[in-house]
């Protein structure tokens, strides 16, 4: 990686940090990482009502994507569920319901913070099928062939090598 993606990447990485610290302190990512307000449409906004009461609030406030996967991912009992940079965990707590106790939920994730939070967030929920991993997107830290389902919550297009990511 050239030093200008690995600048890019560091800025992203940092934005990402202190949002999952703010929610870890107790209070909101209702920004973007760059601290603009952002409008209905996004974050946790486009779930359901029915997802933010089952779910930890933590895991909630930190969700900065701006999709629902677990809306359109025709996940089935038993499959192995991907998400390219989790979070705070709220599209793997989602898939992990929908796979059940047969299937498995992982997150992978390049910052600490949001690593940390999805973790706490998974055993507030009393989750036991997910997992958080470190590691970057473009690199995924798992055996090849062994995810049935890989979603992402427009994170894609923070890649510095798109390309990595889709081979």
């Amino acid at each position: 990686m050239d030093e200008q993606a690995a600048d890019l990447r560091e800025v992203v990485r940092a934005k990402y940090a202190a949002a999952a610290s703010a929610v870890s302190a107790g209070g909101t990512a209702c920004c973007d990482p760059q601290g603009i307000e952002v409008g209905e449409n996004f974050g946790a906004t486009l779930y359901a009502t029915s997802d933010h009461t089952e779910l930890p609030a933590e895991a909630v406030a930190a969700s900065l994507g701006c999709g629902n996967p677990t809306a359109v991912a025709e996940l089935r009992e038993g499959e192995r569920v991907l998400d390219l940079g989790s979070g705070g965990g709220i599209d793997v707590l989602l898939s992990a319901r929908r796979v059940g106790p047969t299937g498995k939920a992982y997150g992978v994730d390049m910052t600490d913070e949001m690593l940390a939070l999805a973790r706490e967030n998974a055993a507030r929920a009393g989750a036991t099928n997910v997992e958080f991993l470190k590691g970057a997107i473009e690199a995924i830290p798992l055996p090849a062939d062994s995810i049935d389902v890989v979603i992402s919550n427009c994170v894609i297009n923070l890649s510095v090598d798109k390309s990595a990511v889709f081979a």
